[in-house]
This record gives structure tokens, C-alpha cells and sequence, in this order.
């Protein structure tokens, strides 16, 4: 496809977004069907301008002063993807694919771009107007930096599975895929993100990744795991288990020692679990499903670690899911909400006295975290909150440097919440509450 049918294309799946509200990745597909001509790289780099537009939706509507889906994807081409004036209206002219030449408006504003000095806060961070005060009680005076964070493209982040190899070896195995260590953490390692045209690398089909040496996960989700502390030997429950990401993860901290339960109330989402398990060489798991007989009721008061990776907005992963801040409402964070007072209440079941009760998610929303769990403590009082970073230290994963770079992150409470600006992960809040003993 020429630039022009690229062009043409995306205009078309931004406005069927906008009308349906469906799932972007649901857009593309639609649009797909229909456009077989459409090679692999053409459908990459339409998605990776779609995606990118969607992350600064906002701010390319008002620099045009027009927030039609034409003007957002023509600024998106220009400003961020840095496509020159005379190449833009050579494509949108262009017989019989062109979207129509360049309006005289338009061309004034790609020129002199309107100023975002003046417009409020959902604008230029790219937002939904009603989630502004929630932002800004979290974030303060600093909303508009990190929450431009959000709309960056995200990294690919791996975690080098120890319970098949040393990390120098599954390091050594990525070279394929340009993957560098994180030094915040000894079994982390990153690959960049691509140009906005371009797929990541297909990491799953690399030797390394069929031989379970490495699974993808993000930083922040492997500082969430690495929370759960010293845990070889222990009882470890993961209440939230879904695809089993978080699982894996603390498998490897318990070097297939102790035992560990996955559950999830949605027991399709388990499924991958069991294949994925078997790759990583795990041995100490049972898998408890809701649609089984086995239950959780032997483990009621038992564990030692509970590991709550609790449902949420998924606010924090706009970075690579950007349609999904379009997509949210009000009345969706306020089921999340009682969701959340829901599975705090029956997770806190297992917890053992003494034991420890590690919360998790994917949201910077307070309402979504500190809300829950200060409404959580008054109605529960044999529970308490611990440093969070007391356990990461105790995993034994953390270095040097990244413990000086997760300190500026620690809320009053002794939480962590964590945001792409600072170490370029994902949006996590991580909390630890202790049951008396």
C-alpha cells in the first residue's frame, strides 16, 4: 500500500473506533476483512499510527483546532511521525486512494500549530476530561509530565527465568532481539520500543523463549512479583492469577520450593497457565479453579504470602493500550471499586496470622488503591500496612541502583506506586498488609 491508502485507512478505523467505542485491535480487524490487499507491514504501520494517534488524541485535536479524525491522523503524520507538508498533500491528492487535498485551515495549523500553553490539563495530557480530578489528586502539579509518559510507546521487558538458566546465558540467548539487562533488578532485561512503524520483535518465537529461558513481562509487574519477598518454603497463594504472569514469576522466587496455588474466579482465564508452567519448569504450582471440586477452602487461614494482582481499570497500561482510556467510564471504575472491596474481603481469608497480604494494580488511581485499602484496615484491623520495599529487599533481586531508583516512589503508606516517567514501566501500585500474629 502507498501512503496515501495507509492514510486513507486510518482515517477510516479512527472514525469506527470513535462511533462503536469498540476495542481498537476489534476496528482493525473490521477494517482488515475487508482490505485483503493489505500486506503484514501495511497492517503494522497503520496500527502503530492508530495507537499513536489514540495516545495523543487530545492534544493533535487542539493543535489543529479541529477534532476530526482526518485532522488527528494528518497532525499525527506531521508532528510525531514527522512526515513533510509536501508528502502529506502529495498522498491525500493521490488517485484513487487520496482522502482530498489539504484544506487551507489545514495546512495553516500543521504549519503554526495551535499552542497547548492554555488548555486544561485533560488536553494536554491526553486524558478523558472526567477522570481530571482524579488525576490531578494523585499526580498534583506534576500530571501533565507523567501523565505525557503515558502516552509514550512502551518497551518490550523480559524476565530471565532462572529455574532453567543463569541470566548471563538467557542474556546471551537475546542478542537476536537487541535485549539489554535492566540493572534495577538481576533477572530483567528490556528491548526498546520500535519506531512507530514497525512490530516489536516476535520475542515468543525465539529458541529461548520455547525453552521457558525467558517469559515478557513489564518491569513494574516483576517489582510487583519481587514484593512478595523471601518466600522459598512458603505456603504462597496467587488469588488473581489470570494468564499467570505474576505466577511464574514467584515460582522463580521459590526455586520450586514450598507451594504455590494460582486461582482465578474466571476460569478461562487459567488456561495458558498450565501450558505456560510446564515451559518454565515449575513444579511446585497447583492450578484451583472455581469450576473444579478442589476449591479453596483447605487453604482458608494457611498461607503465608497471599497475592492479590486485583482487578482494576487497567489505567496503568494506557502506554500500550491507549484505546482503552477512551473506552472507560465513570460507572466501569465504579465496579471496579466494589470488585476490589469484594476480593480484599475474601483474599484476607487465607492470610495466616502473621502472615502477609500483598496487593497489586495495574492503576494509579487512588481511588482504585489507598481508598480501598484504608477502607479495607478500618473494617479489619488485625491487618496493618508493611513496607513494600522491606520485601523486594528480601527477595533478594533487587540491586544497588534500584534501590535508590524505586525509593522516590514509596507513598506515605510505605507503597509503591510506579509510572512510566521515572523507570519507563508500566502504571503499579503495590501495597503490604501483615495479619497480626
Amino acid at each position: 500500500m502507498r501512503l496515501s491508502g495507509r492514510l486513507s485507512a486510518a482515517i477510516e478505523i479512527i472514525s469506527d473506533f470513535e462511533a462503536r467505542r469498540v476495542p481498537l485491535k476489534t476496528a482493525l480487524a473490521d477494517w482488515a476483512r475487508g482490505a485483503r490487499y493489505a500486506g503484514a507491514k501495511d497492517r503494522a504501520w497503520i496500527s502503530g499510527l492508530c495507537l499513536d494517534i489514540l495516545r495523543n488524541r487530545q492534544s493533535l485535536s487542539a493543535m489543529m483546532g479541529d477534532e476530526s479524525p482526518r485532522a488527528a491522523v494528518i497532525a499525527c503524520l506531521h508532528f510525531e511521525w514527522a512526515i513533510s507538508l509536501d508528502d502529506l498533500q502529495g498522498a491525500l491528492c493521490e488517485e484513487p486512494h487520496g482522502a482530498g487535498a489539504l484544506t487551507e485551515p489545514e495546512r495553516v495549523r500543521l504549519e503554526t500549530p495551535n499552542s497547548l500553553d492554555d488548555e486544561p490539563l485533560h488536553v494536554r495530557a491526553n486524558f478523558p476530561e472526567w477522570l481530571a480530578p482524579n488525576i490531578e489528586r494523585v499526580f498534583g502539579t506534576d500530571a501533565v509530565k507523567i501523565m505525557s509518559a503515558f502516552a509514550d510507546r512502551a518497551d518490550v521487558d523480559l524476565r530471565l527465568n532462572g529455574l532453567k538458566t543463569e541470566p548471563e546465558k538467557a542474556l546471551s540467548a537475546l542478542k537476536s532481539v537487541k535485549a539489554k539487562p535492566i540493572p534495577l533488578l538481576k533477572n530483567t532485561a528490556r528491548i526498546e520500543a520500535p519506531s512507530p512503524s514497525e512490530k516489536a520483535p516476535a520475542v515468543t518465537v525465539i529458541p529461548a523463549f520455547n525453552k521457558g529461558w525467558v517469559e515478557v513481562q513489564d518491569l513494574g509487574s516483576q517489582i510487583a512479583g519481587a514484593a512478595a519477598g523471601e518466600v522459598k518454603g512458603a505456603q504462597v497463594l496467587d488469588y488473581c492469577a489470570g494468564g499467570g504472569g505474576k505466577t511464574l514469576a514467584l515460582a522463580a522466587m521459590m526455586e520450586n520450593t514450598g507451594q504455590l496455588y494460582a486461582y482465578d474466579r474466571d476460569p478461562r482465564r487459567l488456561k495458558p497457565l498450565f501450558h505456560r508452567a510446564k515451559r518454565a519448569g515449575v513444579r511446585n504450582l497447583q492450578i484451583r479453579s472455581p469450576a473444579g471440586d478442589e476449591g479453596l477452602d483447605d487453604l482458608v487461614g494457611k498461607m503465608d504470602v497471599v497475592f492479590v494482582d486485583a482487578p482494576c481499570t487497567g489505567a496503568g497500561t494506557w502506554r500500550r493500550h491507549p484505546d482503552t482510556k477512551w473506552r472507560l467510564t465513570e460507572q466501569q471504575l465504579q465496579r471496579r471499586m466494589q470488585e476490589q472491596v469484594i476480593v480484599l474481603r475474601q483474599a484476607a481469608e487465607f492470610v495466616k496470622p502473621g502472615g502477609r497480604m500483598i496487593w497489586v494494580t495495574c492503576s494509579f488511581l487512588m481511588e482504585e488503591n489507598e481508598d480501598r485499602l484504608s477502607e479495607f484496615l478500618s473494617a479489619n484491623t488485625d491487618f496493618s500496612f508493611e513496607p513494600v520495599i522491606d520485601g523486594i529487599e528480601a527477595s533478594n533481586l533487587l540491586s544497588q541502583e534500584g534501590h535508590g531508583a524505586i525509593k522516590p516512589m514509596i507513598t506515605p503508606e510505605g507503597a509503591i506506586r510506579l509510572s512510566p516517567d521515572k523507570l519507563r514501566t508500566d502504571g503499579f501500585f503495590i501495597a503490604t498488609m501483615r495479619r497480626a500474629s
